[in-house]
Order: structure tokens, then C-alpha cells, then sequence
């Protein structure tokens, strides 16, 4: 009987057959070399070398004038498939795939056309087969001949052969005489049982358009037309389009008519578009509110990821938060009973899974010692740490504005009075209550107002015009209500801000005339208490703002536009494409993650922020009235806020009006490291204004942002065009400062600033006493203020599920990736750009040693002090967890 022959030699004996067509490209017929062992045996490990590293060896290709000897290398991942498992190589049907070594056909591809035809060569085609399993690698060869007129590899087709999808890392071809060839892939490959079509990928060389090899011209043009689409169905597994569309998937009315919400996107509500899933409409003409699976994606994070974390709290936590407070009106009876939350905890119904709640939250979430329950309790913040009362105190209300959560709002008083913009007819009288005697009496006679203004020592944080139009319909929701507001803050001579007065504004109401009252900093406990009261409804202001506009929209929503155009215009082997790449990972995900549960129809945002269901509305009216993409550039951005005038004696050639200015002075510097590091990288590869001009790639990317992407401001005159690698370098610079170093300063820091919530309350819930005072309100007030201080307070069930979600928001998983740590495989083709990412790294390394130098200067009262946080939200690595630093590539959570 004849045996299997199970055991083969290092270089199985290569057969030669002849096909009737190339397999892929080209014309006429092809013989190609093929390993009988791919097909018909299962590898012998022990004839093959499992320690291989392209590179460990000079060579391991022989030579001769007919063919060249390459072995490809592919690593794939075993990761996570959604939030609860990981994905393995699956058993059964994949197993025997594995054993015949049929697990990933590989076709390599000539970047040069045949001279003979003018058509693309014929591609070589092999199976990989499974080598090694070492923790989350899983390492598969394959062995191709190539002939001597192949010319260069440009690309190489992957078809996976398991009826489960996978996720390819990368691909390296060695034995070349020139060196190995990289190609990064980073990317799932679908079933060829889901979708026969073939994934191609580039090698880590960058050309562009005009600098395509021949061999890639076609390929490079249907890449991009697959990515496109047609712009019709839904979505199907293993597709990879990306299109746009507004935001019409917020709510699913057919099942709940209260979760009806208007269209974001067009004229009535202007907004950025999302990327388009094509999910069927409901019968009330919407989108159905359904989240992309992130595991259908083009990528995503490995490991242990931020936003498996935080669907598990979103799915699984926040429920059994609300078995276990059962009253959602429910507030805190004493300040004790907040400080319980990190002492004692929340008692949970038992959770499933205890283990795996433990590993995922470890920081959050501590059983107690009989198992039989569950118990949440939180970590304290490091403010809390360091200053029981840090949330009480003025001077920390007022450095806030400048170095705490939401450093971006404070604004120059450049005019006096202080007057509102909107009509009087509908909303009362313009002029503020907040008089120019009653800024002197604050500032004690140092100078007087007139003066102030002049001098530019008058600060505001200005939120009236913007919510007062707003004020009539929030407050007929359940448990919220709202004012206009206007904060006042003066400048004084040691750099520190000091709180003058809060302005609090009703429009007139259900008959009522306009209500408006001035509260200012007081020794009688009266206006104490009042001052405190007040105080808590600018901070819920200033917090829904933080989160809806300073977070949500500039961040999060502005940058979408931008990556569904990239991928739909720019081609996988453009050097702007992989100069952005790593800005753009995992935002999508992310975002479509908010779509389901944060910013959704009685979502999280809606349930615990003070705007409820206007939520995306109001932000809606902000990117309609102030949203440019000119001023998200940080220069811009202070100047516009007269927190900076351009001065190019100075550092970073702007002078700030306050000097210490955590944000902006650290911000400064973050911005000079990236844009140098972008104008290396343009430059070297836009050497000539006409190749930008000339680069239709680049140019139907950018004119697709600005007129599709963003459509409801195509019109706009201060939209930059791209004419000068400056033009370019200014773009793409702010794209990337608002990608990074804006997002982590508007993230990063939420558990340390709003884990302890009355330093930062999402909502009021209870109007001032004195705007329509009664007997027995007055008489609680005047018996017991706090009390009506912890009624303003968000609820148990709102401050603990904030309290929960920025945990998670806080947090740098164990796998981040920090801006400029790690170099990107494609940058490394080429020696120049090698070389100015490592004087990238090195400049952000030195940045880090000068944030610390200025966190010791006493001089800074805006960033040190007893009991004081420093300020490093903008320092650039971090270890994993709730740190208060680091600033990743992208908006990856």
C-alpha cells in the first residue's frame, strides 16, 4: 500500500504545470512553480525553520539567470473578534485547511507591465501554511520562485481559505538580491466563502499618482472604486465601503415614539456626515439605530482595547447599576454619602463573569469578600487625593478655565457692556445685569472697568446667547433645567484668574418677564450659599458644553469627514494617506459606538447632561454658528478667543494674554513639534507647488472634505485651498493637533476633574431659589442650603453612570499608541522620512522634560500649588490607565 509522503525536505520538490491563464493579470498562458507539499501534505515543523526573522540571515534566496527563491513570511493575529471573546483559528472545517497547508493564497504582483504586451504580468501565486503558534502570533511560509523578468513586487493579493475571517499583520518577502519587501497590512481578511474577492495590498513603499509604477496603475484606481462603492444597499459582511450620510440614526421611533430626534445634516440642522451603513429606514423614515460591528471593520485595536472596555460598561454595567438604584430621581441625602462611593461602594446584583469583570475593570470594580454580591466602587480621583476640597475653592474654579477639562471656552472681554446678540423681542433686554460698579467693587478699586477692559485683565466664560434660546424647552423635561449664563473673571497681577461675578439669565416664560440675576463672591452666608449655587450651574454648563462641543463635535464628529474621504480618494500607497493613517485609527469604531449607546436617543449623554434630548441639537446650533476648520488650528483658535495676538518676537510667534496658560503654553509647543515634523514629511515628498496642485489624489480628497464631508458649509470662503506644500502643511497639521493633542486634553483628564462630580456636575436639576421664591422653598434654603445644593446635583443614577463612563474614557489601555513613539513600517522605506521621525520622537521626549520643568516653577501658580494637580495633559506617553497624560495618535476612544 502506498503511503501519504507526510515528510518533505526544507525546499519541497517544485511541479511545474502549465495554465490556460495567468491567474490573475496579464495575457496568454504562464507556467508557475508550485510546492506539491502546499496541497497534498501537512508540513513537517521540523524541516522548516521555525525561528525564522526576515533579516537573521543575508540571504536565503539562491540565485540563478532563471528564478529567484522567496519565502513570505505572514503573521496574523489571534485577537479579539467582538467584546466578549477572542478570535482563534477556528476548529473543524479550518483545522483540516491548516493541515493541508491551504490556509492563505498569496499572489504576488509586478509593479512593472509586460514590454512585450504593455499588460500587467501574470502574478505567482502560493498557499501559506501554519508554522507556529507563539502567544497572540500566528506565523504562516510560503515559498515562491521568481522569474528573473518579474521585476520588483508592488502588491500582493490574500485570499483567505478559512471559513472565519482573520486578521493579517503583515507580510514580508525575503530572498530578494535589493532585500526583503515589507507589507503592512493590519487588516481583517473575510472568508472567501463570505466574499470571493481577493484583498490586495500594497507594499510599505509610498508613491504619488504620477510616480505609480505601471504595474500598479490600474489596481491603485479599482482599489479606491471598491472602497467608493456605489452608493447603494446596506452594508454586507466583508464589504469595505466607505460612503456618507447624516445623522438620521440617533433614535428607532417605530418601536418608541419619545426617541424620535431631528436629522443632523442639511439645512435645518446643519452638521458633519457620518459614515453611511446603509441599514434600511424605519416606517418613520429614519435609520434604525444599530452599531456598525467593529470587528468588520478594516481594523482594530489588539488586545486589550479601550472600546471593548467600554461597550462592557455600556452593555453590562450601567444596568445593573439601575437594579440597583431603583429611584432615578434619587439624589445624594449628605456630601458623606458621595464620599461613600469611593469608600464603600455600591452594592450590584451578582454579575456573570465575575473573572472577567475583574480583569477588564480592575480599577473600578471589586468584589467583596463572601462573592455572593457585587460591589462598585470608584477609584478617587488624584484631585481628590491630593485636596479634599479643591472643588470648593474659587481660585480652582477659576485656574480650571485655563488648565482643567475644558481650558478651550474661556474667552477677552474686548467690550463693555456686556450685551446679548439675540432679539429682544423674543428673549428680553440685552444689556447684563453685571454692572461696571460691580466689577470695581470686586477688583477693589485696583483699576476701573473701563481700564480693565483696556488692560485686557477681563476674562469670560460666555454661554448665554447660546442656551438661552434653549432655556423654555429643556425646562419642560423631567429633571433638568437651565440658564443663560455668563462667568466673569479678572486677571490679576500674580497671573491667576479670580471669579467676579455669575450671570444668570431665564428668558421670559409661561408669561413671566425676563429673569436675570448677579452672583458674586461673599462673606454673609446668604449670598455664600447663593454664590455656591450658582456656581453649580455654570459648571453644568461648562460641562455639557466640555462634553457635546469641545469633545463630541470637534473632536470625535468634525474628524469622520476626514477619514471617509481619505479612504475613499487617497490610495493605500499615497504619502499623505500613510502620513494620517495612524491619526485616523479606531475613531469610526469609536464613533459608531457613540452613535449606539452615548449620544443616541435616551442614551447617556441625553439621561445625565443638563441639554437631554436637545443634546445633539445644541450641538448642531454650535456647529452651525461657529464651527470653522481654520480656526480649530490652535494659533487660530487663541486668537480668535483674544487669548493671543501674533507676534513674531515671541515664542511660537504669538503672545498670550495670559501668560500662564497651561493649555495654550504646553498646546504651543506640541503644535510646533507636529507641524515641523509634518513639513518634513511634505516637503520631501512635494519638492515642487505644482506636484500638490497636480496631485488629483490629494486634490479630490480635500475638495470631497470640504463639499461632501462637511456639505453644510461647502460655501464657506475661509476654507483653505491646497496650492503650496504651506497650504498643505498647515491642513494637515491642524487635522492631526485636533486628532491628537486637542483630544487628549479634552479627554484624558475627565476621571480627575469630573470623577469627583460636584467640581463638575453634568446637570442642574433645581432652579435658583430666588428666580420664583416661596415660603417653603425659602424656608429649606434657609434651614438647610446644602440640601438645596445636592437637589441641584445630578441624581445617584446620572453621577454614578458619568462617573463610570469617564473612567473608562480616562483610560490608556495597555496596548496605546502615543503620538510619535513608535514609527510607522511605511515611513522607514524612506531615509529621509526615517530620519526627521526620529527627530519627531526626540523633540517630544524634550517636551516631556520641559512640561516637568514647568510643573516645579512656583512662579506658575496656573499649573502647581499645595494639594494641586499639574497640569500634563499634553505630555506625550503615559503607562496604561486613568493617568492624566498622554497623548495618543488618534481618537481612539
Amino acid at each position: 500500500m502506498l503511503k501519504p509522503q507526510l515528510h518533505q525536505s526544507a525546499l519541497p520538490t517544485k511541479i511545474s504545470f502549465l495554465l490556460p491563464k495567468p491567474f490573475l493579470h496579464g495575457s496568454g498562458h504562464a507556467a508557475f512553480p508550485v510546492h506539491s507539499s502546499s496541497f497534498f501534505t501537512k508540513p513537517n515543523k521540523q524541516a522548516i525553520r521555525v525561528g525564522y526573522k526576515h533579516g537573521s540571515i543575508k540571504s536565503i534566496a539562491s540565485v540563478t539567470q532563471k528564478s529567484t527563491d522567496v519565502k513570505a513570511v505572514v503573521t496574523v493575529k489571534q485577537t479579539v473578534v467582538d467584546f466578549w471573546s477572542e478570535i482563534g483559528i477556528e476548529r473543524g472545517l479550518d483545522d483540516f485547511t491548516d493541515l493541508f497547508g491551504k490556509t492563505l493564497l498569496l499572489e504576488l504582483v509586478s509593479a512593472e507591465l509586460d514590454p512585450k504586451t504593455g499588460l500587467e504580468k501574470a502574478s505567482i501565486r502560493e498557499y501559506a501554511h501554519k508554522i507556529e503558534h507563539e502567544g497572540e502570533d500566528i506565523t504562516y511560509e510560503a515559498d515562491f520562485v521568481v522569474p528573473p523578468d518579474f521585476g520588483e513586487v508592488g502588491a500582493i493579493f490574500v485570499e483567505n481559505e478559512h471559513h472565519k475571517e482573520m486578521y493579517l499583520h503583515d507580510v514580508v518577502l525575503d530572498g530578494f538580491p535589493s532585500g526583503p519587501v515589507h507589507l503592512t497590512c493590519d487588516s481583517w481578511i473575510h472568508s472567501k466563502f463570505d466574499n470571493k474577492k481577493k484583498r490586495l495590498f500594497f507594499t510599505n513603499k509610498s508613491y504619488l499618482p504620477s510616480e505609480t509604477p505601471n504595474g500598479l496603475k490600474n489596481l491603485r484606481e479599482e482599489e479606491l472604486e471598491t472602497l467608493r462603492g456605489n452608493d447603494k444597499g446596506e452594508r454586507k459582511k466583508g464589504e469595505r465601503i466607505y460612503d456618507y450620510d447624516v445623522y438620521n440614526d440617533l433614535g428607532n421611533p417605530d418601536s418608541d415614539p419619545e426617541t424620535a430626534r431631528p436629522v443632523l445634516g442639511g439645512k435645518e440642522h446643519p452638521y458633519p456626515r457620518r459614515c453611511r451603513t446603509g441599514r434600511p429606514r424605519t416606517e418613520s423614515g429614519v435609520a434604525a439605530s444599530t452599531c456598525l460591528e467593529m470587528k468588520n471593520s478594516r481594523e482594530i485595536k489588539m488586545g486589550t482595547f479601550s472600546a471593548k472596555t467600554l461597550k462592557s460598561v455600556l452593555h453590562a454595567l450601567l444596568p445593573s447599576l439601575s437594579t440597583a438604584i431603583v429611584d432615578s430621581d434619587l439624589g445624594f441625602p449628605f456630601f458623606s454619602s458621595i464620599d461613600a462611593l469611593f469608600n464603600e461602594g455600591i452594592n450590584l446584583p451578582p454579575l456573570k463573569k465575575q473573572g472577567f469583570w475583574k480583569d477588564l475593570l480592575p480599577n473600578l470594580f471589586r468584589a467583596i469578600a463572601d462573592e455572593t454580591k457585587d460591589v462598585l466602587k470608584f477609584e478617587t480621583p488624584d484631585t481628590m487625593e491630593r485636596d479634599r476640597f479643591f472643588w470648593f475653592r474659587d481660585e480652582e474654579f477659576a485656574r480650571q478655565t485655563l488648565a482643567g477639562l475644558n481650558p478651550s471656552s474661556i474667552k477677552l472681554v474686548t467690550e463693555w457692556p456686556l450685551r446679548s446678540k439675540l432679539d429682544p423681542e423674543i428673549y428680553g433686554p440685552q444689556e447684563s445685569a453685571i454692572t461696571a460698579e460691580m466689577v470695581e467693587q470686586e477688583i477693589k478699586g485696583f483699576m476701573t472697568c473701563e481700564q480693565a477692559v483696556k488692560a485686557q485683565k477681563l476674562f469670560i466664560l460666555d454661554y448665554h446667547d447660546l442656551f438661552l434660546p434653549y432655556v423654555s424647552k429643556i425646562r419642560e423635561l423631567k429633571g433638568t433645567t437651565l440658564y443663560g449664563s455668563r462667568t466673569l473673571f479678572f486677571l490679576t497681577h500674580e497671573g491667576t484668574l479670580r471669579p467676579l461675578a455669575i450671570e444668570l439669565t431665564r428668558p421670559p416664560i409661561d408669561g413671566k418677564p425676563q429673569w436675570k440675576q448677579v452672583f458674586r463672591p461673599a462673606w454673609h452666608s446668604t449670598d455664600v450659599w447663593l454664590w455656591r449655587l450658582a456656581k453649580a450651574h455654570v459648571l453644568a454648563h461648562d460641562s455639557g458644553y466640555h462634553q457635546l462641543i469641545s469633545h463630541w463635535l470637534r473632536t470625535h464628529c468634525c474628524t469622520e469627514p476626514y477619514i471617509i474621504a481619505a479612504n475613499r480618494q487617497l490610495s493605500e500607497m499615497h504619502p499623505i494617506y500613510r502620513l494620517l493613517h495612524p491619526h485616523f485609527r479606531y475613531t469610526m469604531e469609536i464613533n459608531a459606538l457613540a452613535r449606539q449607546y452615548l449620544i443616541s436617543a435616551q442614551g447617556v449623554i441625553e439621561t445625565s447632561f443638563f441639554p437631554g434630548k436637545y443634546s445633539m441639537e445644541l450641538s448642531s446650533a454650535v456647529y452651525d454658528q461657529g464651527w470653522r476648520f481654520d480656526y480649530e488650528a490652535l494659533p487660530n483658535d487663541l486668537i480668535k478667543r483674544g487669548m493671543a495676538v501674533e507676534d513674531p518676537s515671541a515664542p511660537h510667534g504669538l503672545k498670550l494674554t495670559v501668560e500662564d496658560y497651561p493649555y495654550a503654553n504646553d498646546g504651543l509647543v506640541l503644535w510646533d513639534i507636529i507641524k515641523e515634523w509634518v513639513s518634513d514629511y511634505v516637503n520631501h515628498y512635494y519638492s515642487d507647488p505644482s506636484l500638490i496642485v497636480s496631485d488629483n489624489e490629494l486634490q479630490a480628497w480635500w475638495t470631497e472634505v470640504r463639499t461632501v464631508g462637511h456639505a453644510d458649509k461647502k460655501d464657506e470662503p475661509w476654507w483653505p485651498v491646497l496650492r503650496t506644500p504651506q497650504d498643505l502643511v498647515e491642513t494637515l497639521t491642524t487635522i492631526i493637533w485636533i486628532a491628537s493633542g486637542h483630544h487628549a486634553a479634552v479627554n484624558f483628564g475627565q476621571y480627575t476633574y469630573a470623577g469627583y462630580f460636584p467640581n463638575r456636575p453634568t446637570t442642574a436639576r433645581m432652579n435658583m431659589p430666588t428666580e420664583d421664591p416661596n415660603d417653603e422653598l425659602l424656608k429649606l434654603f434657609w434651614e438647610k442650603p446644602e440640601v438645596i445644593l445636592l437637589t441641584t446635583y445630578p441624581s445617584q443614577i446620572q453621577a454614578t453612570t458619568v462617573m463610570a463612563i469617564l473612567d473608562v474614557l480616562s483610560n490608556h489601555s495597555p496596548d496605546e499608541e502615543y503620538l510619535g513613539q513608535q514609527i510607522e513600517p511605511a515611513w522607514t522605506e524612506e531615509p529621509a522620512i526615517n530620519a526627521a521621525f526620529v527627530k519627531f520622537n526626540g523633540r517630544l521626549k524634550e517636551f516631556e522634560g520641559i512640561i516637568d520643568q514647568r510643573n516645579t516653577d512656583m512662579k506658575l501658580k496656573n499649573r502647581n500649588g499645595a494639594g494641586t494637580v499639574p497640569y500634563e495633559l499634553l505630555k506625550p506617553f503615559s503607562d496604561p490607565g486613568v493617568t492624566g497624560k498622554g497623548v495618543p495618535y488618534s481618537i481612539s476612544i
